[in-house]
């Protein structure tokens, strides 16, 4: 079982756990816990809440998707998010992979319904993590403004159960979609990906790229507030 778990326990060219902003992070947000369990959760939650979730920064590079250049940035996408709550439980000791699913994603901006030409997000990245010896999902994605300016439930994680999204908002309308899991990595597949966005969205000569450079918090109140 040993041998089996390794490959979930070291650093990777995206899982960059042994630089020093992913260290400090990782301490910080677990420095009183040394319960597994206890630190999972403190990281999960340090993750989703301090780090924003902007899908306009969707990088497929090695170095966009590192964990130390998501905490440079602040925010990221559902994959760098779960790349970086992946790499503080490494460096705890935890075991950690990347699960991938095909999501209907009814939470969307009217940027990226137009850009996309569709509500299925390809490669949704959440994390799994090695706790009391089962694999559990955790999905630190959506932090808790965005939950709020949306009438989401807030995704809770224990270390005990799977976290991924809840099926409707709280007024009782569609959020999310499971349609597809896609298995769980070592590191991010990301020739996999890009060929799959290749195909789905036309990126990243078209629809991925037409993203960057526009402020989705700004788009994100402005369609809130109905303006």
């Amino acid at each position: 079982m040993k041998n089996e778990i390794q490959p979930y326990l070291v650093s990777s060219p995206t899982i960059d756990y042994d630089h020093p902003l992913v260290a400090d992070f990782a301490r910080k947000h677990a420095a009183c816990s040394r319960e597994p369990r206890e630190q999972a959760v403190k990281l999960y939650l340090a993750v989703r809440d301090t780090i924003r979730y902007d899908p306009y920064l969707l990088d497929l590079s090695v170095e966009g998707l590192r964990a130390s250049t998501t905490l440079k940035l602040g925010r990221g996408w559902c994959v760098a998010k779960a790349i970086l709550l992946a790499a503080c439980c490494r460096y705890h000791g935890i075991p950690a992979r990347l699960g991938y699913a095909d999501v209907r994603n009814h939470l969307s901006t009217a940027r990226m319904r137009e850009q996309m030409k569709t509500d299925v997000f390809y490669w949704h990245g959440y994390t799994s993590i090695y706790l009391d010896g089962k694999w559990i999902k955790a999905t630190p994605a959506f932090n808790i403004e965005l939950c709020e300016k949306f009438r989401l439930r807030a995704l809770e994680f224990d270390g005990m159960n799977d976290s991924i999204y809840h099926p409707f908002d709280l007024d009782g309308n569609r959020h999310m979609d499971y349609l597809r899991y896609r298995g769980e990595f070592a590191d991010v597949p990301i020739d996999l990906i890009i060929e799959t966005f290749r195909r789905e969205y036309g990126a990243g000569d078209t629809a991925v790229e037409a993203l960057k450079g526009s402020d989705f918090d700004q788009d994100v109140d402005r369609e809130t507030h109905g303006e």
